[in-house]
This record gives structure tokens, sequence and C-alpha cells, in this order.
């Protein structure tokens, strides 16, 4: 079975939405389109976020920092909800000319250091901090490398499989065809990985356990895209194992919350200022 053939106009343009779940935020444009200031909140750190895969990621480091006894690691999390597009808001823009979340202002330094894209977040916070990152060079080394694998490969995750998958307004086989099995191949270079480490860069966990697992841990265990059994998620027994270990983490199951709104109420926490917002 084929899909209808589409033949490319000489010129590309714009003149109508493509249709799908976020139709009505995609543009082939940047910058802002409307005027409001981003909210400061008391603590130096101020991350504005959704609990989307790459925002959980943020969450969970600063909530393992915190558990961690860090006490500068304190953090204000502002809800920007990317369907209504306040990613396009003058103050967010400001912070990631990219639109995206999520984005990280630290206030303790003068001036204010803003630092976008969610790898860069993750490096950033642990350099600040000296945790969450191999201090040898071979191991160091080695949780950048899969660091990096993360951010080139899970946008074939998402943007890719989720969406011709879970997202496109229609079906079709092709695409569908194309990203899964570059999924399932991403997840068997994980498994053999995973079969001789505990984690990604040996027996260490790292912030590249902390930016893989939204995305790679949560679909093996049946938390993106619907897609568990789909991709025969079962059969990847050491990504599973890896996946459920983090899982049971105290710090990521708190992170996980933070600027969710779907879900189970008890699953939720719009916004986060302090510690006791859990309870």
């Amino acid at each position: 079975m084929t899909d209808k053939a589409y033949i490319p106009p000489k010129v590309w343009q714009w003149d109508c939405e493509s249709g799908g779940k976020f139709a009505n935020i995609n543009r082939p444009i940047s910058g802002a389109t409307f005027q409001k200031d981003r909210p400061i909140g008391e603590h130096p750190l101020q991350l504005y976020s959704l609990a989307t895969p790459n925002g959980v990621k943020v969450n969970i480091l600063l909530e393992e920092l915190l558990a961690l006894g860090i006490k500068a690691a304190e953090y204000d999390a502002f809800l920007i909800n990317i369907g209504e597009g306040d990613q396009f808001s003058s103050g967010f823009v400001e912070a990631n000319p990219n639109s995206k979340i999520p984005v990280l202002v630290d206030h303790s330094v003068n001036p204010p250091q803003r630092v976008f894209e969610s790898g860069a977040i993750l490096l950033y916070l642990a350099e600040k901090f000296s945790a969450f990152i191999p201090e040898g060079l071979a191991q160091k080394t080695e949780c950048m490398s899969w660091l990096f694998w993360q951010m080139g490969s899970a946008p074939y995750l998402g943007g890719g499989f989720g969406h011709f998958y879970a997202y496109a307004p229609e079906k079709y086989e092709y695409p569908i065809n194309r990203f899964t099995m570059e999924i399932k191949r991403q997840l068997d270079v994980l498994d053999k990985h995973l079969a001789n480490n505990t984690y990604m860069a040996g027996e260490e966990y790292s912030i590249a356990d902390i930016a893989i697992w939204p995305w790679y841990g949560v679909l093996v265990l049946g938390g993106l895209y619907d897609a568990a059994e789909f991709i025969e998620a079962h059969t990847y027994k050491n990504v599973n194992r890896w996946a459920k270990q983090i899982a049971e983490r105290d710090a990521v199951k708190r992170g996980k919350k933070v600027n969710r709104t779907w879900g189970e109420p008890e699953e939720q926490l719009h916004e986060r200022h302090n510690a006791t917002d859990f309870k």
C-alpha cells in the first residue's frame, strides 16, 4: 500500500494551517506576537516551561539538586501553555528567541543569564552546581556523547514518530513506517548499551539519564503516545530495567508533576514556587 503522491510546488508558500493538534501555533516566522512581561518569583532560578518531555528534563534535575541539599537550586517554575501560544509573548521571546520551552533565567548573576534549549540548561546547571556530571574525562565525555545523542535523536521520536503516529490529522503508511523503524533502531542502540551499563555514562546517574529518560524511558513504560504495544516496548528489556529504576526516584516523581496540566489532579502542579507546593 502506498500513499498518494505529493508533487511539491516550485516555491513553497504558507497559505493555510497544516492541520493536526498544534496547527494553530505552527508558523514559518519567529518573534513575539503580543506584549507580555515574564513573571519573576523570589528565587534566583526562574524556569518557564511545560511538562513535555523536554520540560520535564529540567524539572527533574532541579529537584535532584535540591534532594542533594543544594539550596541555591531553589526555583520558581511558571507555566507556559504552548497550546495557547504563551511562548510567543515578548517576555518569553526575550529569554528564548526560538520560542520553545523550557527556558531558564539565572538571576544569581549580573546581568541575569538566560539559558535556552533543554540540553544546554542541563549542562549549565550541572556545571554550576558540580553535580550529576562525571568528573573523570572519560566518564564526562561519555556523558556528553549521550546527552548530545538525545538532542539529535529525540526529534525523530517527537516531531517524526509522535507527530505522524499520534497527532497528524491523517495517518499515512510511509512516514509512520519510516519513523517507527528509526525509533526501534534507537531503542536497540540504548538496549545494547544498557546491557553493560547501569546508567548511560556507566555506574553514575547523570544528566545523560535525565535527558533521555523523559523521552525513551517514558515511551517504553507506556506514557508517551500510547505506543508501547505498537513498538513492542517489552522487548527492550535493558531499557525497561533502566526506565523503571529512574522512575522510582523521588526527585523524578516530583519533577514529572511540575508545570503539568493534564492527567489526574494528584499528577499536576501547574506552578512550583516552594517545596511545600507538592503537599
